[in-house]
C-alpha cells in the first residue's frame, strides 16, 4: 500500500490504459501503478499527451492533483517548504 506516489515527467510509464483498455494503442505495455497510491501528485509541464500520443486517465483521477511547470523548479520549492515545515 502506497500513501503519495510523486510522478515526475512521465506520461506513458504511468497511464492506466495501458491495463485498463484493450482498445489502447499501448494496450499491455508494462506500466507503474501509480493511481493505486492513496495520493497521486503529478509533475509535468503541460496535460500534453506522451509519446505514444495517449491521454492519460491517470491525471483525471479523483486522487490525483496535478502541477504543471517546470518540474525541477517545483521539486526545489517543494524541498524547500519541507525544510522549512521541519524547521532545518
Amino acid at each position: 500500500e502506497t500513501d503519495v506516489a510523486f510522478v515526475i515527467g512521465a506520461n506513458d510509464t504511468v497511464n492506466s490504459a495501458a491495463e485498463d483498455d484493450p482498445n489502447s494503442e499501448i494496450a499491455g505495455m508494462p506500466v507503474l501503478r501509480v493511481w493505486n497510491a492513496k495520493q497521486v501528485i503529478v509533475m509535468k509541464r503541460s496535460l500534453a499527451a506522451g509519446y505514444a500520443g495517449v491521454d492519460n486517465p491517470v491525471f483525471l483521477k479523483d486522487n490525483t492533483d496535478m502541477l504543471l511547470g517546470d518540474a525541477k523548479d517545483t521539486c526545489e520549492k517543494l524541498a524547500s517548504g519541507v525544510k522549512i515545515a521541519l524547521g532545518k
